[in-house]
């Protein structure tokens, strides 16, 4: 019979969790912070930035799936110890650079490598595995770090950008990563491995077999499909355009941030939210409902006009429904494809995820390029939005039996 870890373990994984994905967020968003400044005081132009954060996107996506074969082999704690490490160590070299191509090996390679290991579908993983009850409501806290973080965290590097400069902000995101790994490190030494090795069969099997396990699975392709939209229709064309429709329909950039701080607040009580129900009702309804109430908020999206209040209605709306689908999608993970493997199956989904957000990044500038007008990106972010949740409701809420110790 299974005996449960201590409480105060598992809340113990819940609070690291919930930090480490704040501060590796948080370094993602700083940025965007010092774009602007970069600009001016380096001279690089913005393409250059961005792409930069494409390609750190596209790092994270090949990333993903080895980060996620990590926590099934090896264990939460080394592997956010890890992810840490090379955030740290990346915003470090940024904040001592002015050197373009040390700024992309610091930020798209180093740093990049640690986003996509300490991921949601890590600490996901890890929660999945530590909590039969309440599982979906410490799912849902744990992995809020990620937009939490960004609501908590950023305005304090601002603060310090305005302060000092951009290398003290960069230099202090990577002291905080580099901080976090020995008390990480020593408040979860009593289970170590215990978590890798209650989820991994007698006999360690191989990748390609873990790989097979899973593809097999109808419900993988149904939640990966639908997790690259989910990209797409979030940290694509909403964390990378909302900003600039914002300034397209008159705003300043004062009330566009507060807007998008609304959003992430809202963001951050939705994954709570959406935790909490996913213990409590039928997991298919729910998150197919997300993805269609989500399609639904572009709506209001396209219809602004010049309303600022229009504005703060469509962010708090989204932001109920964004990251959301995270405590869902992990909790299906573990019951239709199993939790020996769900470390690597939650990579994969992430990744698809990753590779949508870059797919969506691009085309929104370049649909706005061909039509200077947003329009056509709501729209298409509208019905890709609802395929989404069409996709999901052809599962069920209760798998077949899994024939794998779990």
């Amino acid at each position: 019979m299974k005996r449960s870890p201590p409480a105060i373990l598992q809340w113990s994984v819940v609070g690291f969790g919930f930090l480490a994905l704040a501060l590796a967020f948080s370094a993602r968003a700083t940025l965007g912070l010092v774009m602007p400044i970069w600009s001016q005081e380096l001279g690089w132009s913005r393409s250059f930035i961005s792409g930069s954060a494409a390609m750190a996107l596209l790092v994270m996506a090949a990333v993903a799936p080895f980060a996620g074969r990590l926590v099934d082999r090896h264990g939460v704690r080394a592997t956010l110890a890890l992810g840490l490490g090379f955030v740290g160590v990346g915003c470090l070299i940024v904040a001592g650079t002015s050197n373009a191509i040390v700024f992309v090996l610091g930020f798209s390679g180093l740093a990049a490598i640690g986003f996509g290991i300490v991921a949601a579908h890590v600490v996901s993983t890890a929660i999945a595995r530590l909590f039969d009850k309440n599982r979906g409501l410490a799912t849902g806290i744990a992995t809020s770090g990620s937009t939490g973080g960004q609501f908590l965290i950023v305005p304090l590097v601002a603060a310090v950008l305005a302060t000092f400069s951009w290398r003290w902000s960069f230099l202090a995101m990577g002291l905080a990563c580099l901080a976090l790994i020995p008390l990480l490190w020593w408040t979860l030494a009593a289970r170590d491995r215990g978590e890798a090795r209650a989820a991994s069969p007698s006999a360690p099997s191989t990748l390609k077999a873990d790989l097979g396990t899973i593809v097999r699975k109808p419900a993988f392709h149904i939640l990966f499909w639908s997790f690259l939209l989910c990209g797409y229709t979030t940290a694509g064309v909403i964390e990378t355009h909302l900003m600039p429709y914002a300034a397209f329909c008159g705003f300043g950039p004062v009330p566009s941030a507060a807007a998008y701080g609304a959003l992430s607040a809202v963001n951050m009580l939705g994954m709570i939210g959406a935790g909490w129900l996913t213990d409590r009702m039928n997991r298919v309804v729910l998150l197919g409902s997300i993805y269609v109430l989500r399609g639904a908020t572009f709506l209001i999206l396209m219809n602004i006009g010049a309303s600022y209040e229009m504005l703060v209605v469509f962010a708090v709306a989204f932001g109920a429904v964004d990251y959301a689908t995270v405590p869902v999608t992990a909790s299906l993970v573990a019951s239709h494809i199993g939790l020996r493997v769900m470390g690597l199956a939650m990579g994969l989904i992430s990744a698809g995820h990753a590779l949508g957000a870059a797919l969506g990044a691009w085309s929104g500038g370049y649909i706005f390029d061909l039509t200077m007008q947003y329009d056509r990106v709501w729209m298409i972010s509208a019905a890709l939005a609802a395929g989404a949740g069409l996709m999901v409701f052809l599962l069920r809420d209760k798998p077949e039996p899994i024939a794998e110790a779990a």
